[in-house]
């Protein structure tokens, strides 16, 4: 499906389905440098299940027009224009690690929008390493290196995937190296520079789910405590041998998992 939003073009991936508002509706938002596609198994799988699937393609990422933006706070107002746009009041909302974030800011700051919170592969604060960022504001190759290596856990590096001939790793790296110029960088510092996750969490009122994976090397589970500590009462969920890229080394128990809320 492609809407104008804020003036741009903007894709949103339904399974092919128009939008029911009889049904319940669950927005996916994919992480830094990705697009809709980390999403597919999830949103089809939703789909399914009787729910109206939006997920999204960030301005700037994948099929969707105009410059990235350079803010959470931005991108979680933009996801609310979205939601507008094709008349949807109410989703539960699933954000993988930069889209956690947005999942979260958005259900913090529109709550009357969020039936449930679901962040996956996520922490907050959410700092980048020097590193990352000097390198993809560089647009060089080996930001996408860095994070696809550090993206899985080390048991998935040369295989794992259910999918025969299918390389986890390699699909990754195809995916950030097909990223725009800078879309990298300013998803990165958006990450890096947002520092209202605690104080966000602590308003959230819709059901809470985190979904973490225990070989996150990029998010690693001991950093999200205080997190955890700032929602009223949130559900953890830890998915022995995942790392950061839980979507495709843990498709499965994610999916049960997001069924506890969604």
């Amino acid at each position: 499906m492609k809407l104008t939003v804020n003036g741009e073009t903007t894709y949103c991936y339904t399974n092919s389905r128009d939008i029911d508002r009889d049904r319940p509706s669950v927005v996916f938002i994919h992480g830094s440098g990705m697009d809709h596609t980390v999403w597919t198994l999830a949103s089809r799988h939703f789909a399914r299940h009787g729910n109206n699937v939006i997920n999204v393609d960030l301005p700037g990422h994948g099929r969707s027009a105009g410059d990235p933006l350079t803010s959470v706070e931005a991108m979680a107002s933009w996801l609310v224009a979205v939601m507008d746009a094709i008349n949807i009041d109410q989703a539960a909302l699933v954000g993988h690690s930069l889209g956690s974030l947005i999942a979260l800011d958005c259900a913090a700051r529109f709550p009357d929008r969020a039936r449930a919170l679901a962040m996956v592969g996520t922490t907050a604060p959410m700092p980048v390493s020097d590193a990352i960022l000097d390198a993809s504001k560089a647009n060089q190759h080996s930001a996408y290196d860095m994070l696809t290596q550090w993206g899985f856990s080390k048991r998935h590096q040369f295989g794992g995937n259910r999918n025969s001939g299918i390389w986890m790793i390699g699909n990754t790296l195809r995916l950030y190296e097909r990223s725009r110029p800078g879309a990298l960088f300013h998803d990165m510092a958006a990450c890096n520079a947002y520092q209202q996750g605690l104080e966000n969490a602590a308003r959230v009122a819709c059901p809470v789910l985190l979904l973490l994976g225990s070989e996150d090397r990029l998010t690693p589970v001991r950093g999200t405590r205080h997190l955890v500590e700032s929602f009223a009462s949130p559900q953890t969920k830890i998915l022995e041998g995942a790392g950061h890229t839980i979507m495709m080394e843990a498709p499965n128990a994610m999916l049960d998992a997001l069924h506890q809320i969604i």
